[in-house]
């Protein structure tokens, strides 16, 4: 988002759902941002190779090719962040939005106000990857990192309500409190969901 305003922002929207695809459009419009929209993951490779968006917002579950699936297969031709949205409350959902590098989690139903805060955040962090990336840092330490911060905040906005910023800032006021490290505070708060969502499911056997 260096040197761009909302206007030059190019949002690519992809939601196999008409009425999500109008209303959220529409917000993201009335925020400034220029949106382009797709109802499927073919449709969002082509537009993602034709007019390379600044961010994309991906619905999780869509036929055809699916949220994750379409990401995957737009691979290293992909130079922007990912936010997933998905109508499902569940850490697994979020552990698969993290491995393929997706930015931000989002539980439908997500409006205009709560999903640009997000998007901002979104493209904060991409350029701080893309700077370490320039300062050929250590690139693969960091990612794990991310990936795992990633996956505690999408975990602390599904669980709280809270939009990415707020959720990120909720993790990281923990771990200052708690005077450890953030990347330790992410992967207790991961491992202790795990734990308890695999003990749930073998009592419901």
């Amino acid at each position: 988002m260096i040197d761009k305003t909302n206007q030059q922002i190019r949002v690519l929207l992809v939601d196999d759902d008409p009425v999500v695809l109008n209303s959220l459009g529409s917000g993201l419009k009335a925020h400034g941002y220029c949106v382009d929209t797709c109802n499927n993951g073919k449709l969002a490779l082509e537009s993602m190779r034709t007019n390379p968006p600044d961010v994309i917002v991906m619905d999780f579950n869509m036929p055809g090719l699916s949220g994750i699936e379409t990401i995957e297969a737009m691979g290293e031709e992909r130079n922007c962040p990912v936010i997933v949205l998905t109508a499902y409350s569940d850490v697994n959902i979020v552990k698969a939005a993290v491995g393929v590098g997706v930015s931000a989690y989002l539980v439908k139903p997500v409006e205009a106000e709560r999903l640009a805060p997000s998007i901002e955040a979104a493209l904060v962090r991409y350029r701080e990857i893309a700077a370490l990336l320039k300062q050929d840092a250590n690139i693969q330490e960091f990612m794990e990192k991310n990936r795992i911060i990633n996956a505690a905040v999408g975990i602390i906005m599904e669980r709280c309500g809270l939009p990415f910023d707020r959720a990120f800032e909720k993790l990281r006021r923990h771990a200052r409190n708690e005077r450890k490290a953030l990347r330790d505070i992410a992967f207790e708060l991961v491992d202790g969901v795990s734990i308890v969502n695999e003990t749930l499911s073998q009592l419901n056997r």
